[in-house]
């Protein structure tokens, strides 16, 4: 759900950078087409964590980049 929101989030933002491009505000636009930039991908990334399982059956996260000595 949260994965959804921040989708939803990012479109939201590049629309109203594309609003804020047509008013002639490129700061503006720079900034907000960003922030949607970066709404999107934590969509993406929370929608990868659910997808990929990362958890043990009693709730914890597994490590699966630790190196061992």
């Amino acid at each position: 759900m949260i994965e959804r929101a921040f989708t939803v989030l990012g479109a939201l933002l590049v629309i109203a950078a594309a609003i804020c491009l047509w008013r002639d505000n490129v700061s503006a636009a720079f900034v907000t087409a960003t922030l949607g930039v970066v709404a999107w991908f934590l969509g993406y990334r929370f929608r990868l964590r659910t997808n990929l399982h990362l958890t043990d059956d009693d709730g914890t996260e597994e490590n699966e980049n630790r190196i061992d000595d």
